[in-house]
């Protein structure tokens, strides 16, 4: 238990840390002055987020997104320790639960083990914990990975213009037909 709390605290240790990171997206001109990007190079920002996550959001400045990202892989990763504990528990109740196994490879049979599991039980339960725990380390690297993702595709559409007058307009028109009658139509304009 030990261990997820270390884990947990690193985890707000850096997020707090991605959140005093200040923006300072600099780029060179080609006679070496410095000016001020306002939009981060995606790849960069996708980097970013690779090497810590949240900091990508931060460079966006959706700084609102770093707790959601910090909450869901902490979340996940605690859910993983805690199906490991779970795990490690049941494979060990499971090798005492054979006569044959007296020397205690895996340690003793918590106490958190109901003692009237059968052996079929038990194994049941070590094998749900042991999937349960895989699945979440493979959740953990999927959320990591949509958190790059997320950076990464915010960063491109950062300069994606999308005014107040996004309207399409209707109207009635009459076009002049092949053979000098008259057609009635719509006409459809969009404003972007």
């Amino acid at each position: 238990m030990k261990t997820s709390l270390k884990i947990v605290i690193s985890l707000i240790f850096f997020g707090i840390l991605t959140v005093c990171i200040p923006e300072e997206s600099l780029s060179f001109t080609s006679d070496n002055a410095v000016q001020n990007d306002t939009i981060p190079e995606p790849r960069t920002v996708m980097l970013r987020s690779l090497m810590v996550p949240g900091w990508g959001q931060i460079t966006n400045q959706q700084a609102w997104k770093v707790p959601i990202v910090y909450g869901v892989i902490g979340g996940m990763i605690y859910a993983a320790i805690v199906f490991d504990n779970q795990y490690q528990g049941y494979r060990a109740a499971y090798y005492n639960s054979f006569a044959d196994n007296t020397d205690m490879r895996f340690g003793p049979t918590p106490d958190f083990v109901n003692p009237d599991f059968s052996q079929e039980g038990l194994r049941q339960q070590r094998n749900s914990f042991r999937n349960q725990r895989d699945l979440t380390f493979v959740l953990v690297g999927v959320a990591y990975a949509l958190n790059a993702i997320d950076a990464y595709v915010f960063a491109h559409m950062r300069d994606f213009d999308v005014s107040d007058d996004l309207s399409a307009r209707i109207s009635p028109v009459v076009v002049p037909g092949p053979d000098d009658a008259f057609r009635a139509g719509l006409s459809v304009s969009f404003n972007f």
